[in-house]
C-alpha cells in the first residue's frame, strides 16, 4: 500500500504511466495524493476536468485495481457508496493524523468483525418506540 504516501505529483506520474499524461495537472492542481485516491471514481473525475467518459471508466478501473477495490456490482445504485471493506479500510486511511496513519488493514478487519459482533445498542430489545 504505498500508494497510500503518494504526493500528487507521484499520482500525477502514474497517471502518465497508465496513458493519461494530459490529466497530470488535473490531479497536482486539485492536490490529489495517494490517501484521496479513494475518493477518485467516475462521479468525481469531471470535478477534476476530466470529462471524457472513456477516459473516466478506464482512470475509474486503474484506481480501483490500484486500490485491490473490487469493481461496483451492477446492480448496485451508483449514488451508493462503496461499501468493500478495503474501500472502508482506505477510506479510514485517506484521513490525516496518528491515529489514521497508525491504523493496519489487520486492526480494520479485527473492528469490524468485533463490530459486527456486537449487538446494536440504539435499538431497545422490545423494538423501537
Amino acid at each position: 500500500m504505498d500508494f497510500l504516501q503518494w504526493s500528487c505529483h507521484d499520482v500525477a506520474r502514474w497517471i502518465e504511466s497508465i496513458g493519461f499524461p494530459q490529466y497530470k495537472a488535473c490531479f497536482t492542481d486539485n492536490f490529489i495524493t495517494g490517501r484521496k485516491l479513494i475518493y477518485v471514481n467516475c462521479i468525481h473525475l469531471p470535478r477534476l476536468g476530466i470529462t471524457h467518459f472513456k477516459d473516466m471508466q478506464v482512470i475509474s478501473a486503474c484506481v480501483r485495481e490500484l486500490l485491490g477495490i473490487t469493481e461496483t456490482r451492477w446492480n448496485r445504485s451508483i449514488a451508493d457508496p462503496l461499501r468493500d471493506n478495503m474501500g472502508l479500510f482506505l477510506e479510514q486511511k485517506s484521513c490525516t493524523g496518528e491515529r489514521a496513519d497508525s491504523l493496519t488493514s489487520q486492526q480494520f478487519s479485527d473492528n469490524t468483525r468485533r463490530r459486527e459482533k456486537e449487538p446494536d445498542m440504539n435499538h431497545n430489545s422490545k423494538g423501537v418506540q
